[in-house]
């Protein structure tokens, strides 16, 4: 079986509200939920998602439209029955959304239980390799703990014979190429020690494995 560790951005994009989740982060789960895969995820990206929700997804746009709305009525570029209608729209989607953001708790609860999840928290050795990566690699502490977490896992993995593991990481801080799809040595001798092939999108398609994995 092929086992895929995914970080907070992959819970961001599920349990964001409906309009915004992406459909290749929910098929993700989908894969693990029959049995195709195993997803793996470390539980402080749980505590991270939330926060990044909560913050990002906030209907805030709504108010804006609405002073449009307002503009453009009183200068006649648009007819009271357009405006109307538009304010109605914006009312039902200012409720979805945030109806979405209260149920987050329960999205996220329902995510941890999720069959083909392992929701594994950070361990000693997670916690001592974190600090040895710290001279190894220039990360923020979050990523620090996030990539020993998953280097970690990988290794218990390996141990127990699975050898198919994969990273689907959206965040260019832990990617092991930058901006331009240049290597960073340190960051792919990470992976490539710990046979973790790094996928830049959650379709596990790009980039392909090199020849001679």
């Amino acid at each position: 079986m092929k086992h895929v560790f995914v970080e907070t951005n992959w819970v961001v994009d599920c349990c964001a509200p409906a309009h915004r989740r992406v459909l290749a982060a929910v098929k993700l789960l989908g894969d693990a939920n029959s049995g195709r895969i195993g997803l793996h995820l470390p539980v402080p990206c749980l505590s991270e998602a939330r926060s990044v929700i909560r913050t990002k997804y906030q209907p805030n746009e709504a108010n804006r439209l609405r002073e449009f709305l307002k503009w453009a009525k009183t200068e006649g570029h648009l007819e009271a029955a357009q405006v109307e209608s538009t304010r109605q729209v914006l009312d039902r989607f200012e409720r979805l959304v945030k109806q979405d953001l209260d149920n987050l708790e329960a999205r996220l609860e329902k995510l941890k239980a999720e069959q083909g999840l392992e929701v594994f928290p950070l361990n000693e050795q997670m916690l001592e390799k974190s600090v040895s990566l710290a001279t190894e690699v220039e990360l923020k502490p979050f990523d620090n703990s996030i990539l020993a977490a998953i280097l970690v896992r990988a290794d218990d993995l390996r141990n127990i014979g699975e050898t198919d593991l994969a990273f689907c990481e959206l965040d260019g801080d832990l990617q092991p190429w930058d901006k331009n799809g240049n290597a960073k040595p340190a960051l792919t001798r990470l992976y490539d020690d710990a046979r973790v092939w790094v996928y830049g999108d959650f379709t596990l398609s790009r980039p392909e494995p090199r020849d001679d994995w």
